[in-house]
């Protein structure tokens, strides 16, 4: 019987092990002392006997299972914020009704109960991080011992997972992880479980290169979409729409999906994307950035983490500790004069807090949800160690342990599909890496947009600079811009002839058609930069670049802390001009490739390629600009990141692939790089998960589309 079928049983609360026993027995002892100690330390609220304090954590969990069906339905009609709320209330009024009717217990108001609950949490938190069990094992618990009820029922009572399961897919990306800083992971001890993986042989580790730009917007694109060719940076100038795009924008992002989706991607038919930048067009859809204006997904599918005792609370507390720690660990770098590094202060460290730990545990309920209901395909984007690393550094300490979180997570939602009724193959990737370096202002002394504009007429100019931050986006913004008007995770600064902001928005100065673009727009995507002159309609080639503003391109190569620029030079195709040279990339009259000294030889040997396709990709810049790069493989990002990627250079194209030994790579989808065999490119990971989702059936076929469409037609009009 399919996980599907809605004949098959659904999964309840009976048919217990001595294992269920002992671990309701341990949640019990454990509320009861966090309990017990926040009655103790808050003024209001007191106990008369250790029973009393017992009998109340007894309380609280039957009234959880008690409120849970009228919570469901709430969240049914109100959504993710109505399961927010829900939940919210639901814990206060448990621990209120317990605090308040059972014997020897007295509270004096309801705010007593909050704080009861949160240095409850707080307690049980520190126990579990004494104990040394997994992070996210609290989150799930209930998910797990449900599914686990469920195996039994499947197998008939014999107490083990049935044989016959149906095989699923768990694609889990670690967001912005390259492949050496993995290695250097298992070899520190901080990625237990997938190094287990791969030494007892289940698993095999090995490379795909992330081309230009090596964005997780264009690696989401190509694979959730197999359309990697449709997004040429984290931002550019749409001459389309006539503005700036930012992928981390909703509104943008289902625009750049309206425009690369086909409808057959990665989890159609029936898959789950869950804190993806695009749907993958999943029937299932959470904190999926494209389509955050619609909702972040069923309510009731975080109904478990919203109202589950002291499982909010729990995340709050340590959503705060981890911005604590984020401040602690920012004044060490200071303090030791640590080298690069960038400011950690304002927005990032609540971000850091957020993302780390509320919707890093958010998004691990929520997929192990799928998996207990047995979604064919599940996609889940855990972006913890990329928002560090930009701040503190790829193989900084404080990012290497974000790492150390994401492999326990691995741990828990393997064992949540160990009981799932699916027998799920794990695979795990990254989109991208990230590099080391100084930013290109500290090495230049001003940004990039001030570059520009000083080789354009001595400054005078219109501009638009987009992406002096980073590229903040996760699962954090598709929450808040459910619930939200606008957001303004990225902001953008209109620069007007003198270096005065003009906010978005403003009117502009009057065109011939009343409405004047800037003359040049400038934006950054780590190392890698554009630049656009709007008001020509379309793409400018080397010669009138030259004659409008003599020097530009030569000014711009010629910058310390800038490796090369890409021009379209018309006759002889795409060129990479450097400091000492110029490589033409599509020779069209047989002459010489370079001229002078190569500027694209040290990116490696797959750059020049890179650079040709990312050249002719739609609304790339008038301007492609390259951060240099050293022997050693740092560059320089264009914003305020000491570990980036979008461009070349270092380890930030050199991504993770981890799969199944079974599931074989096939070699029709492999290239040389640099002496190595592997995938190049998001599309031809995309090619290659779609034909393991294909021979594990879980792709319908043409023939089988057609039917069921049959079906389902026939069956409305027999309505």
């Amino acid at each position: 019987m399919s996980p599907d079928d809605p004949r098959r049983p659904h999964p309840g609360w009976w048919s217990v092990t001595l294992s269920d026993v002992g671990d309701a027995l341990l949640g019990l002892v454990t509320t009861a002392l966090g309990l017990g100690i926040a009655i103790a330390v808050v003024d209001g609220v007191s106990a008369s006997n250790p029973g009393s304090v017992l009998l109340a954590a007894l309380a609280v969990a039957v009234g959880d299972l008690v409120l849970r069906p009228p919570l469901r339905l709430l969240a049914r009609v109100g959504g993710a914020m109505g399961a927010l709320l829900a939940g919210l209330a639901a814990q206060v009024l448990v621990a209120w009704l317990a605090l308040t009717l059972l014997p020897g217990l007295q509270v004096r108001n309801a705010w007593a109960v909050v704080q009861v609950l949160v240095i409850a949490a707080l307690v049980m938190a520190i126990g579990r991080w004494v104990w040394g069990a997994s992070d996210s094992d609290y989150v799930v618990g209930d998910v797990l011992r449900r599914a686990r009820a469920h195996a039994r029922r499947a197998g008939e009572g014999g107490g083990a997972v049935p044989d016959d399961r149906p095989p699923g897919l768990l694609v889990v990306q670690l967001d912005g992880v390259a492949a050496p800083v993995l290695a250097q992971a298992v070899d520190a001890g901080l990625a237990p479980t997938m190094a287990r993986w791969v030494a007892d042989g289940t698993h095999v580790v090995r490379e795909w290169w992330a081309q230009a730009p090596s964005t997780t917007p264009a690696s989401q694109a190509g694979l959730l979409h197999g359309a990697a060719d449709a997004i040429c940076s984290f931002r550019w100038w749409d001459r389309e729409v006539g503005r700036l795009v930012v992928t981390n924008h909703p509104e943008d992002a289902a625009l750049v999906e309206r425009r690369l989706s086909d409808g057959r991607g990665l989890l159609a038919d029936g898959g789950a994307a869950v804190a993806t930048m695009f749907s993958g067009d999943a029937e299932r859809q959470h904190l999926v950035m494209s389509q955050a204006r619609r909702g972040i997904g069923p309510g009731t599918s975080y109904l478990r983490f919203f109202a589950s005792p002291f499982v909010l609370a729990r995340a709050v507390t340590l959503t705060v500790g981890e911005m604590v720690k984020e401040l602690y660990q920012g004044r060490r770098q200071r303090v030791r004069d640590v080298r690069p590094r960038v400011p950690r202060r304002g927005w990032y460290v609540v971000l850091r807090g957020v993302t780390n730990v509320l919707l890093r545990d958010l998004a691990t309920s929520v997929v192990a949800e799928q998996l207990v209901r047995g979604a064919p395909v599940v996609f889940v984007d855990l972006v913890d160690y990329d928002e560090i690393a930009h701040h503190a550094g790829p193989t900084r300490p404080e990012s290497m342990r974000a790492l150390e979180g994401l492999d326990r997570v691995l741990d828990t939602l393997v064992r949540v599909a160990a009981a799932a009724p699916r027998d799920y193959r794990v695979v795990v990737l990254s989109d991208h890496g990230q590099s080391l370096g100084a930013t290109f202002e500290q090495v230049a002394g001003r940004p990039l947009v001030d570059v520009v504009r000083g080789h354009m007429a001595g400054g005078g100019v219109d501009a638009v600079q987009a992406g002096t931050d980073d590229e903040q986006w996760g699962p954090l913004n598709a929450f808040l811009s459910s619930t939200t008007a606008r957001h303004g995770a990225d902001r953008s600064r209109v620069l007007g002839p003198q270096g005065r902001d003009r906010r978005e928005g403003d009117a502009p100065e009057p065109g011939s058609d009343g409405v004047a673009p800037p003359v040049v727009a400038v934006a950054g995507s780590g190392n890698l930069g554009m630049v656009w002159f709007p008001r020509s309609g379309r793409r400018l080639v080397l010669e009138e670049v030259e004659e409008r503003w003599p020097g530009l391109v030569r000014g711009l190569a010629g910058t310390p802390g800038i490796g090369l620029v890409v021009v379209d030079t018309g006759a002889r195709g795409l060129a990479a001009v450097g400091p000492g040279g110029v490589a033409w990339l599509e020779e069209a009259d047989g002459g010489p490739a370079v001229d002078g000294v190569d500027p694209v030889e040290r990116y490696g040997g797959r750059a020049a390629d890179d650079l040709r396709r990312l050249g002719r990709l739609d609304h790339v810049g008038d301007l492609v600009v390259l951060s240099d790069v050293s022997a050693d493989g740092r560059v320089h990002a264009f914003e305020g990141q000491v570990g980036s990627h979008g461009g070349l250079g270092g380890a930030q194209n050199r991504a993770v692939l981890l799969h199944p030994v079974d599931l074989v790579v096939d070699d029709d989808l492999l290239a040389d790089v640099d002496g190595r065999r592997m995938p190049v490119g998001a599309d031809r990971v995309h090619e290659q998960l779609v034909r393991w989702a294909t021979a594990l059936g879980l792709r319908r076929t043409a023939t089988r589309r057609a039917a069921d469409e049959a079906a389902d037609e026939a069956a409305e009009a027999g309505r």
